[in-house]
């Protein structure tokens, strides 16, 4: 059984063990031969508590409704990420189609230094100390995809 916040017990309700982040929301419009269609799609990085990451995109044409599948699309694409004292445990450079990102294990109190969508992955991650840089595309979801990969490739 769970709490809720107005004081009663739900029963059938737990709590999630997942951590998620909204990476964005875009207006998508696909033009038809007889109008625009309008859709929303949503990008989703998702962590559990058992070191797993993984990023979710859908459209729809609710913006709740492309949050909630990109949630669902991410839970099944779970993967496996190391950590070694909050860093990356050694120097990667990983290419994802125009997208290349490099992540580099920082000494101590130096937090995450990485531009945008490699910082969301990074932190949704638990990773505390990553010096990382991206090369060629600034597509966001390309730029995601590439740190996921980068993170799941390390060998053990």
């Amino acid at each position: 059984m769970a709490f809720s916040p107005k004081g009663k017990w739900n029963k059938g309700q737990k709590k999630s063990n997942f951590k998620e982040e909204l990476l964005s929301i875009d207006r998508v419009t696909r033009v038809t031969a007889w109008w625009r269609q309008l859709r929303f799609r949503a990008v989703m990085v998702v962590w559990d508590e058992k070191w797993n990451v993984a990023l979710g995109t859908w459209k729809s044409w609710e913006v709740v409704d492309a949050i909630a599948k990109a949630i669902t699309n991410a839970k099944k694409k779970l993967t496996k990420v190391p950590i070694v004292e909050w860093t990356v445990p050694y120097d990667i450079k990983v290419k994802f189609k125009a997208a290349e990102v490099m992540l580099h294990p920082a000494s101590k109190w130096t937090w995450l230094i990485a531009w945008w969508a490699v910082r969301k992955v990074l932190m949704v991650a638990w990773y505390k100390d990553v010096l990382a840089k991206r090369y060629g595309s600034t597509n966001l979801i390309n730029n995601a995809r590439a740190t996921i990969k980068a993170l799941t490739s390390f060998k053990k």
